[in-house]
């Protein structure tokens, strides 16, 4: 008689066993609690996003038709808007500034970005005010938002190109974008820079 009951039960702990490890595998995949202790470091130098100078520019100041010094045209980007990173969801610090390269193409950069590792990470440029606190945590997707791309590491400096029909007076924040959660784990407003 207790053979049996063993027999009966063993298919039902089988299949319980099986779909605790589907729900583990899922829930591993999902929230991928790994990444809050690995960091991924990115370290790009700002000159990735100026366009080099070409050999014929001027680099010293040379005189005008009437005799006078002009200066030389700047080849460095031209900072168009700044910002500092305040934690939402998680914590995170660091800088952004929304660059226009020599060549006229429009860069992003996170400097100094110091936040969790997670899944889905993007950065994205949007219409949303930044709140501080929960309040803050859920109203980038609520509105305009232009994705820079997937964010390349949770610590560093780095670039991120943005598109060419990109129109920086109808933006006010960057937010550093959990996909997976709908949720920000930090964002900064922008101040646009005087012209």
């Amino acid at each position: 008689m207790n053979r049996m009951l063993r027999r009966r039960a063993r298919p039902w702990v089988i299949g319980l066993v099986a779909v605790g490890l589907v729900v583990a595998a899922a829930g591993m995949y999902w929230f991928q609690p790994w990444k809050l202790w690995v960091d991924e470091t990115v370290q790009e130098d700002l000159n990735v996003a100026v366009a080099p100078q070409s050999p014929s520019a001027p680099t010293q100041p040379s005189p005008d038709p009437e005799g006078t010094t002009v200066p030389p045209t700047p080849s460095g980007p031209q900072t168009l808007a700044t910002g500092t990173l305040i934690s939402h969801e998680h914590e995170t610090s660091g800088t952004v500034r929304i660059l226009r390269a020599a060549d006229g193409t429009l860069v992003l950069r996170l400097e100094d970005l110091d936040t969790s590792n997670g899944p889905d990470l993007h950065v994205w440029v949007t219409d949303a005010p930044v709140k501080p606190g929960k309040d803050g945590w859920s109203v980038f997707d609520d509105g305009a938002y232009v994705s820079a791309g997937k964010l390349k590491g949770n610590k560093g400096s780095q670039n991120y190109a943005l598109p060419a029909d990109f129109d920086l007076s109808r933006y006010s924040s960057v937010s550093i974008w959990c996909a997976r959660f709908s949720v920000s784990f930090g964002a900064a407003e922008l101040a646009k820079t005087p012209a």
